[in-house]
């Protein structure tokens, strides 16, 4: 029985792509929140073939795909993308033109065609990081000329994190004047969550992110990419984009959960 890993992100959902996998006697094995370790996981003991729905937070499913296509080890792996918008669809397909795409009806017998028609030279895009590599910080957080830039609680180097800005660009710390942009510095979990509680209403009005100190550990105030994200969404935050402002600060990009901007 083909082993076959389903990616979606609201559980509720899933349960028909389930089922739909179930019936048609593949072994499923599915987790609503991904983790890095699963990646890992994945390249210990790949899967025969990933199922990608991109009817919810697209842009998440594209970029494990072709994280999963820089490994030789899941590089050769099917990959079948279902149900979708489809200039969404579209643009993942100018992407990875030798994945499957279709319908959750039609998702049986396009994944027997995958299994079938394994790509034998897979298209390997750009990673995310190769492709933001040359960007500036301004660049990557979405700060464009004349932006207002609200910081809350930022390091004393804040002005070297960010580098240099676009012309026109205003930065403080008034968080009540219609910021386009608002950057939210966290330096432990409890802090973390008083921001989230506090700023969790704007998210819909104003880019907001969430920075944490890269390494996780305690001397790091214990804050990492899941425990920011898992925190969001229990506040009816999704997160929509990941960003590596420098060597030391990484950064979410968070909207309400019901209003996800187009990827």
């Amino acid at each position: 029985m083909p082993r076959v890993r389903l990616l979606h992100w609201d559980a509720g959902e899933a349960a028909k792509s389930v089922k739909c996998l179930a019936e048609a006697k593949y072994q499923v094995e599915y987790e609503e929140h991904f983790q890095p370790a699963l990646m890992r996981a994945w390249r210990e003991s790949p899967p025969d073939a990933f199922v990608i729905d991109l009817s919810k937070l697209p842009s998440h499913g594209k970029e494990i795909a072709i994280a999963l296509r820089q490994s030789p080890a899941t590089r050769y792996v099917p990959i079948v993308f279902c149900e979708g918008d489809e200039i969404k669809v579209n643009k993942i397909r100018a992407l990875l033109p030798d994945a499957v795409y279709c319908s959750l009806s039609k998702l049986p017998s396009a994944l027997r065609k995958a299994l079938t028609n394994r790509p034998s030279k897979p298209v390997k895009p750009v990673a995310m990081m190769d492709r933001y590599a040359s960007r500036t910080a301004a660049q990557k957080l979405g700060i464009k000329n004349s932006s207002r830039v609200a910081v809350v609680d930022p390091p004393r180097d804040y002005a070297k994190v960010l580098g240099e800005m676009p012309p026109g660009v205003e930065i403080s710390d008034d968080t009540e004047t219609g910021a386009h942009v608002t950057l939210c510095f966290t330096h432990d979990a409890a802090s973390l969550q008083r921001m989230l509680s506090s700023y969790r209403s704007r998210a819909g009005a104003t880019k907001l992110w969430i920075l944490w100190r890269k390494g996780g550990s305690a001397a790091y105030g214990g804050v990492n990419e899941r425990l920011v994200r898992e925190s969001a969404i229990h506040l009816g935050l999704v997160d929509y984009k990941v960003c590596s402002v420098n060597e030391v600060w990484s950064a979410l990009l968070f909207a309400p959960k019901r209003a996800q901007p187009r990827c």
